[in-house]
Protein backbone atom coordinates (compact mmCIF):
# COMPACT_ATOMS: atom_id res chain seq x y z
CA UNK A 1 0.00 0.00 0.00
CA UNK A 2 1.30 3.77 -0.55
CA UNK A 3 1.97 5.49 2.55
CA UNK A 4 -0.47 8.69 3.35
CA UNK A 5 1.83 11.17 2.49
CA UNK A 6 3.27 9.54 -1.15
CA UNK A 7 2.50 11.68 -3.91
CA UNK A 8 -0.21 10.92 -6.19
CA UNK A 9 -0.04 9.38 -9.26
CA UNK A 10 -2.02 7.09 -11.87
CA UNK A 11 -0.17 4.12 -10.36
CA UNK A 12 -0.56 4.64 -6.88
CA UNK A 13 -3.52 1.62 -6.09
CA UNK A 14 -1.53 -1.16 -7.64
CA UNK A 15 -5.31 -2.69 -7.41
CA UNK A 16 -6.93 0.22 -9.41
CA UNK A 17 -4.85 -0.02 -12.65
CA UNK A 18 -5.60 3.29 -15.61
CA UNK A 19 -8.13 2.35 -18.16
CA UNK A 20 -6.13 1.42 -21.66
CA UNK A 21 -7.62 3.84 -23.79
CA UNK A 22 -5.60 2.66 -27.27
CA UNK A 23 -6.99 -0.91 -26.04
CA UNK A 24 -10.47 0.29 -25.51
CA UNK A 25 -10.63 2.30 -28.60
CA UNK A 26 -9.18 -0.83 -30.89
CA UNK A 27 -12.02 -2.83 -29.11
CA UNK A 28 -15.08 -0.31 -29.53
CA UNK A 29 -14.34 2.17 -32.54
CA UNK A 30 -15.38 -0.20 -35.23
CA UNK A 31 -16.39 0.77 -38.80
CA UNK A 32 -19.97 -0.85 -38.16
CA UNK A 33 -20.52 0.16 -34.36
CA UNK A 34 -22.37 2.94 -32.76
CA UNK A 35 -19.36 4.11 -30.66
CA UNK A 36 -17.41 6.71 -32.44
CA UNK A 37 -15.32 8.14 -30.35
CA UNK A 38 -13.99 7.47 -27.20
CA UNK A 39 -11.90 9.75 -25.01
CA UNK A 40 -10.90 8.72 -21.14
CA UNK A 41 -9.77 11.74 -18.87
CA UNK A 42 -8.11 11.81 -15.53
CA UNK A 43 -10.13 13.43 -13.72
CA UNK A 44 -13.71 15.87 -14.23
CA UNK A 45 -16.30 17.25 -12.83
CA UNK A 46 -18.76 15.38 -14.69
CA UNK A 47 -19.01 13.61 -17.39
CA UNK A 48 -22.75 13.94 -17.78
CA UNK A 49 -21.85 17.95 -18.22
CA UNK A 50 -19.07 17.62 -20.10
CA UNK A 51 -20.71 16.12 -23.05
CA UNK A 52 -24.28 17.79 -22.64
CA UNK A 53 -22.16 21.20 -22.76
CA UNK A 54 -20.47 19.73 -26.26
CA UNK A 55 -23.78 18.78 -27.44
CA UNK A 56 -25.40 22.02 -26.81
CA UNK A 57 -22.55 23.91 -29.21
CA UNK A 58 -23.01 21.97 -31.52
CA UNK A 59 -20.91 19.45 -33.93
CA UNK A 60 -20.81 16.49 -30.85
CA UNK A 61 -21.12 12.92 -33.03
CA UNK A 62 -23.53 10.32 -32.21
CA UNK A 63 -22.07 7.57 -30.39
CA UNK A 64 -19.39 9.50 -28.06
CA UNK A 65 -18.30 7.86 -25.17
CA UNK A 66 -16.32 9.81 -22.20
CA UNK A 67 -14.83 7.96 -19.27
CA UNK A 68 -13.70 10.05 -16.55
CA UNK A 69 -11.00 8.14 -14.37
CA UNK A 70 -12.67 10.25 -11.30
CA UNK A 71 -15.69 12.42 -10.81
CA UNK A 72 -15.33 15.05 -8.48
CA UNK A 73 -18.96 16.75 -9.10
CA UNK A 74 -21.15 13.56 -10.56
CA UNK A 75 -24.82 13.83 -10.19
CA UNK A 76 -27.57 11.43 -9.59
CA UNK A 77 -31.14 11.78 -10.26
CA UNK A 78 -32.53 14.33 -8.21
CA UNK A 79 -29.24 16.26 -7.82
CA UNK A 80 -28.01 13.78 -5.54
CA UNK A 81 -24.02 13.87 -5.76
CA UNK A 82 -21.76 10.88 -6.66
CA UNK A 83 -18.47 10.44 -5.55
CA UNK A 84 -15.53 7.75 -5.77
CA UNK A 85 -12.11 7.29 -5.60
CA UNK A 86 -9.99 7.49 -8.42
CA UNK A 87 -10.51 4.65 -10.54
CA UNK A 88 -12.58 2.22 -7.96
CA UNK A 89 -15.52 2.40 -10.46
CA UNK A 90 -16.64 3.16 -14.14
CA UNK A 91 -17.75 6.85 -14.67
CA UNK A 92 -18.94 7.81 -18.38
CA UNK A 93 -21.55 8.89 -20.18
CA UNK A 94 -22.54 8.66 -23.61
CA UNK A 95 -24.60 10.69 -26.60
CA UNK A 96 -27.27 9.20 -28.34
CA UNK A 97 -29.34 10.72 -31.37
CA UNK A 98 -32.76 8.80 -31.72
CA UNK A 99 -33.32 11.18 -34.66
CA UNK A 100 -36.84 11.50 -36.68
CA UNK A 101 -37.42 7.69 -36.36
CA UNK A 102 -38.20 7.80 -32.97
CA UNK A 103 -40.47 10.42 -31.57
CA UNK A 104 -39.06 12.40 -28.78
CA UNK A 105 -41.97 11.40 -26.46
CA UNK A 106 -40.36 7.60 -26.41
CA UNK A 107 -36.93 9.35 -26.12
CA UNK A 108 -37.33 8.50 -21.66
CA UNK A 109 -37.00 4.77 -22.59
CA UNK A 110 -33.48 5.84 -23.10
CA UNK A 111 -32.51 5.83 -19.43
CA UNK A 112 -34.14 2.44 -18.41
CA UNK A 113 -32.72 1.05 -21.68
CA UNK A 114 -29.33 1.85 -20.22
CA UNK A 115 -30.17 0.57 -17.30
CA UNK A 116 -31.40 -3.10 -19.13
CA UNK A 117 -28.06 -2.67 -21.21
CA UNK A 118 -25.98 -2.24 -17.76
CA UNK A 119 -27.51 -5.39 -15.90
CA UNK A 120 -27.13 -7.97 -18.56
CA UNK A 121 -23.34 -6.51 -19.86
CA UNK A 122 -22.24 -6.80 -16.20
CA UNK A 123 -23.78 -10.15 -15.55
CA UNK A 124 -22.17 -11.53 -18.07
CA UNK A 125 -18.81 -9.91 -17.79
CA UNK A 126 -18.93 -9.85 -13.47
CA UNK A 127 -21.08 -12.54 -12.94
CA UNK A 128 -23.22 -10.61 -10.59
CA UNK A 129 -26.54 -10.67 -10.74
CA UNK A 130 -27.66 -6.91 -11.18
CA UNK A 131 -30.92 -5.68 -10.97
CA UNK A 132 -33.24 -2.91 -11.49
CA UNK A 133 -34.55 -0.43 -9.11
CA UNK A 134 -36.93 1.53 -11.20
CA UNK A 135 -36.36 3.95 -12.54
CA UNK A 136 -32.95 3.48 -12.70
CA UNK A 137 -31.12 2.01 -10.07
CA UNK A 138 -28.60 -0.66 -10.36
CA UNK A 139 -28.59 -2.99 -6.95
CA UNK A 140 -26.35 -5.98 -6.15
CA UNK A 141 -26.60 -8.34 -3.06
CA UNK A 142 -23.98 -8.06 -0.57
CA UNK A 143 -24.04 -10.19 2.24
CA UNK A 144 -27.82 -11.01 1.81
CA UNK A 145 -28.93 -7.57 1.16
CA UNK A 146 -29.81 -5.36 -1.57
CA UNK A 147 -26.75 -2.49 -2.27
CA UNK A 148 -26.67 -0.15 -4.90
CA UNK A 149 -23.91 -0.06 -7.04
CA UNK A 150 -24.58 2.26 -9.74
CA UNK A 151 -26.88 4.81 -11.05
CA UNK A 152 -27.81 5.97 -14.09
CA UNK A 153 -28.89 10.15 -15.02
CA UNK A 154 -30.29 10.83 -19.03
CA UNK A 155 -30.58 14.79 -19.87
CA UNK A 156 -31.94 16.04 -23.72
CA UNK A 157 -29.00 18.11 -25.33
CA UNK A 158 -28.92 19.21 -28.69
CA UNK A 159 -30.53 17.34 -30.94
CA UNK A 160 -30.21 14.56 -28.86
CA UNK A 161 -29.62 12.51 -25.35
CA UNK A 162 -26.35 12.42 -22.63
CA UNK A 163 -26.27 9.41 -20.82
CA UNK A 164 -24.45 8.78 -17.70
CA UNK A 165 -23.58 5.63 -16.11
CA UNK A 166 -21.96 5.44 -12.15
CA UNK A 167 -20.94 2.42 -11.26
CA UNK A 168 -18.98 0.71 -8.58
CA UNK A 169 -16.45 -1.87 -9.35
CA UNK A 170 -14.16 -1.91 -6.18
CA UNK A 171 -15.18 0.05 -3.67
CA UNK A 172 -13.94 -1.82 -0.65
CA UNK A 173 -16.63 -1.28 2.66
CA UNK A 174 -14.50 1.30 4.48
CA UNK A 175 -14.96 3.35 1.23
CA UNK A 176 -18.85 3.46 0.54
CA UNK A 177 -20.79 6.47 0.81
CA UNK A 178 -23.95 5.19 2.68
CA UNK A 179 -24.85 1.88 4.50
CA UNK A 180 -27.11 1.09 1.34
CA UNK A 181 -24.77 1.07 -1.25
CA UNK A 182 -22.52 -1.56 -2.37
CA UNK A 183 -19.74 -2.74 -5.37
CA UNK A 184 -19.69 -5.12 -7.54
CA UNK A 185 -16.39 -6.55 -5.63
CA UNK A 186 -18.51 -6.65 -2.36
CA UNK A 187 -21.18 -8.47 -3.86
CA UNK A 188 -18.82 -11.31 -5.06
CA UNK A 189 -17.64 -10.62 -8.76
CA UNK A 190 -15.32 -12.74 -11.10
CA UNK A 191 -13.92 -10.12 -12.73
CA UNK A 192 -13.54 -6.11 -11.44
CA UNK A 193 -11.12 -5.34 -14.73
CA UNK A 194 -12.71 -2.10 -15.70
CA UNK A 195 -11.66 -2.00 -19.49
CA UNK A 196 -13.50 -6.01 -19.82
CA UNK A 197 -16.76 -3.97 -17.64
CA UNK A 198 -17.05 -0.97 -20.09
CA UNK A 199 -16.86 -3.36 -23.38
CA UNK A 200 -19.32 -5.31 -22.32
CA UNK A 201 -21.58 -2.70 -21.10
CA UNK A 202 -21.28 -0.95 -24.26
CA UNK A 203 -21.74 -3.70 -26.49
CA UNK A 204 -24.48 -4.65 -24.94
CA UNK A 205 -25.93 -0.87 -24.67
CA UNK A 206 -25.04 -0.91 -28.85
CA UNK A 207 -27.33 -4.01 -29.00
CA UNK A 208 -30.46 -2.58 -27.10
CA UNK A 209 -30.14 0.61 -28.41
CA UNK A 210 -30.21 -1.25 -31.77
CA UNK A 211 -32.96 -2.98 -31.52
CA UNK A 212 -34.83 0.12 -29.72
CA UNK A 213 -34.44 2.48 -32.84
CA UNK A 214 -35.31 -0.58 -35.50
CA UNK A 215 -38.41 -0.60 -33.56
CA UNK A 216 -39.16 3.06 -33.91
CA UNK A 217 -39.12 3.52 -30.06
CA UNK A 218 -41.41 1.12 -29.52
CA UNK A 219 -40.60 -0.77 -25.80
CA UNK A 220 -42.88 -3.25 -26.51
CA UNK A 221 -41.95 -4.32 -30.07
CA UNK A 222 -38.39 -4.35 -28.98
CA UNK A 223 -38.55 -6.69 -26.13
CA UNK A 224 -37.10 -3.70 -23.90
CA UNK A 225 -40.27 -2.97 -22.19
CA UNK A 226 -40.42 -7.10 -21.16
CA UNK A 227 -36.50 -6.83 -20.60
CA UNK A 228 -36.62 -4.14 -18.34
CA UNK A 229 -39.91 -5.63 -16.44
CA UNK A 230 -37.64 -9.04 -16.07
CA UNK A 231 -34.88 -7.24 -14.16
CA UNK A 232 -36.75 -4.73 -12.16
CA UNK A 233 -36.26 -5.51 -8.75
CA UNK A 234 -39.01 -3.03 -7.77
CA UNK A 235 -41.99 -5.29 -9.39
CA UNK A 236 -44.38 -7.16 -6.97
CA UNK A 237 -43.34 -4.95 -3.91
CA UNK A 238 -44.87 -2.60 -1.81
CA UNK A 239 -43.26 0.57 -2.55
CA UNK A 240 -43.77 4.22 -1.26
CA UNK A 241 -43.19 6.87 -4.41
CA UNK A 242 -42.11 10.50 -3.04
CA UNK A 243 -43.26 12.29 -5.97
CA UNK A 244 -41.99 15.86 -6.82
CA UNK A 245 -43.76 18.63 -4.99
CA UNK A 246 -43.62 16.50 -1.59
CA UNK A 247 -46.55 14.02 -2.25
CA UNK A 248 -45.80 10.64 -1.87
CA UNK A 249 -47.83 6.99 -3.22
CA UNK A 250 -48.08 3.46 -1.11
CA UNK A 251 -49.25 0.84 -3.25
CA UNK A 252 -47.82 -2.62 -5.22
CA UNK A 253 -45.85 -1.94 -8.07
CA UNK A 254 -47.62 -4.34 -10.38
CA UNK A 255 -46.31 -3.25 -14.16
CA UNK A 256 -43.91 -0.71 -16.11
CA UNK A 257 -45.94 0.54 -18.50
CA UNK A 258 -45.95 1.68 -22.13
CA UNK A 259 -44.31 4.93 -21.31
CA UNK A 260 -41.94 3.75 -19.19
CA UNK A 261 -43.80 4.93 -15.93
CA UNK A 262 -44.58 2.56 -12.99
CA UNK A 263 -47.59 2.01 -11.90
CA UNK A 264 -48.95 0.82 -8.60
CA UNK A 265 -52.18 -0.48 -7.52
CA UNK A 266 -53.17 1.36 -4.46
CA UNK A 267 -55.24 -0.08 -1.52
CA UNK A 268 -58.43 2.12 -3.08
CA UNK A 269 -58.32 -0.20 -5.83
CA UNK A 270 -56.55 2.16 -8.36
CA UNK A 271 -53.71 1.94 -10.75
CA UNK A 272 -52.06 5.07 -10.41
CA UNK A 273 -48.58 5.42 -13.32
CA UNK A 274 -45.62 7.32 -11.58
CA UNK A 275 -43.61 9.34 -14.24
CA UNK A 276 -41.16 10.74 -11.83
CA UNK A 277 -40.26 10.22 -8.14
CA UNK A 278 -37.79 8.83 -5.44
CA UNK A 279 -38.92 4.76 -4.68
CA UNK A 280 -38.48 3.21 -1.51
CA UNK A 281 -39.01 -0.42 -1.72
CA UNK A 282 -40.97 -1.10 1.81
CA UNK A 283 -41.88 -4.73 1.61
CA UNK A 284 -40.96 -7.40 -1.10
CA UNK A 285 -39.29 -11.11 -1.89
CA UNK A 286 -35.62 -9.39 -0.17
CA UNK A 287 -37.35 -8.40 2.60
CA UNK A 288 -36.60 -5.18 4.23
CA UNK A 289 -36.55 -1.01 3.06
CA UNK A 290 -34.42 -0.24 0.25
Amino acid sequence: MTPPDAPHNRWSDLDRPPLNVTALRRGLLRPESLWSELEVVETTGSTNSDLAGRARSGGLAEGTVLVAEEQTAGRGRLERSWTAPPRSGLFFSVYLEPGEGVPVERWGWVPLLAGVAAATGLAKSAGVDTALKWPNDLLVTVEGAERKAGGILGEFAGDGIVVGLGINVSLRADELPAPTAGSLALAGAVSTDRETLLRSVLRSLEHWYGEWKAAGGDAAASGLQAAYAAGCATLDRTVRAELPGGDALVGQAVAIDGDGRLVLSTEDGLQQPVSAGDIVHLRGAAGGLT
